[in-house]
């Protein structure tokens, strides 16, 4: 039960700690200032959201995510959903897939060549199918995960960052909602994916609860870093690179690849997404089917990683505040249901 329950939960952590999480440009997008009980909030709304995610793709054995969608909204507006995530996990591939090109930049690589590898390695990964993917994250995300603590904390301590400041100012607790509703989104087109594999609603607890508490204390932690460099963060891509600057190198090196995971794994994830849904329709292998995609993503790289994270993110955010709703009360209009 634990084992399978831990392999739930480092694939929801896969699917929201990609570049634009890790580098902390999507944390101060929504968060900031005055936002510790907006995480707190986030922290609640995001276990629960995943537990009943997991539950209804338990039940339903699901392949794909639009069986979800259907219990949580109805076949008409599942239809319309079906469609925006659809979107959703392109537009959020192709800012995996662009940051992939400017964490190289760092070192002088060129930004096409970035691009092109990481492309390159998310079509290869998919020669596993399905199980490889899920795999490759109980690998990868605690490498992954204890990287960005390790550096935060010791940024945080060098600083002498008060991580419990004054409470008593929180004007951006609204934030909670539309940061849940971004980061869902991908949740029910993963883990709809997986449904099928799931033998018990131990696991469910296990990952929801576990993704949700880790989620949410890396999150705080981080943002009181970058409360601590705001001045800096307009001038930075990847803010992580500014609270770096005065590491040795080779702390640079070993987290740029840590950043480089978290951009690989949340585009293998958004591939997983779409390939899911269609291979039903589409019955080559998944990963011809991923270099299909991929190859359809990379004119859009060129957009820039920041914009796309500016423009995107926030509009998805206040886009999917409906399916947050749908999935905060789906437990209450089950058990009425039910009577």
């Amino acid at each position: 039960m634990w084992a399978a329950g831990l392999k739930w939960m480092f694939l929801i952590l896969a699917t929201l700690i990609g570049a634009g999480y890790a580098s902390g440009r999507e944390i101060w997008q929504f968060f900031g200032f005055e936002s510790g009980l907006a995480i707190l909030i986030f922290t609640i709304l995001f276990s629960l959201c995943s537990y009943v995610i997991l539950y209804i793709s338990y039940t339903e054995k699901s392949v794909h995510y639009f069986p979800i969608l259907e219990k949580l909204v109805g076949k008409r507006l599942a239809a319309v959903y079906d469609v925006m995530i659809v979107f959703y996990l392109f537009t959020v591939t192709v800012v995996m897939i662009a940051a992939g090109g400017a964490t190289g930049t760092m070192y002088q690589i060129p930004n096409w060549l970035g691009i092109l590898f990481i492309a390159l390695m998310v079509v290869l990964i998919f020669i596993t199918n399905v199980e490889g993917v899920v795999s490759m994250n109980s690998y990868i995300l605690p490498v992954l995960v204890g990287g960005l603590v390790i550096v935060l904390v010791s940024y945080t301590q060098h600083e002498h960052i008060n991580l419990f400041q004054d409470w008593r100012q929180q004007a951006n607790w609204q934030a909670a909602f539309p940061f849940t509703a971004l980061n869902i989104l991908p949740v029910v087109a993963v883990i709809g994916a997986v449904g099928k594999q799931m033998k018990g609603k131990g696991e469910l607890w296990i990952a929801s609860i576990g993704s949700g508490l880790i989620i949410g204390a890396l999150t705080y932690l981080y943002n009181h870093d970058l409360m601590h460099i705001s001045h800096a963060i307009p001038d930075y891509d990847i803010p992580l690179f500014y609270i770096l600057k005065n590491y040795p190198s080779l702390v640079l090196i070993a987290i740029s690849i840590v950043l480089w995971l978290a951009i690989y794994t949340s585009a293998v994830s958004g591939i997983l997404g779409i390939v899911s849904r269609f291979q039903k329709k589409w019955r080559g292998p998944l990963w011809l089917q991923a270099a299909v995609l991929v190859l359809l993503m990379l004119p859009l790289t060129q957009l820039g990683f920041t914009d796309l994270i500016a423009f995107m993110y926030p509009i998805f955010g206040f886009a999917n505040l409906y399916i947050l709703s749908a999935i905060l009360v789906y437990p209450i209009v089950k058990r009425y249901k039910m009577k």
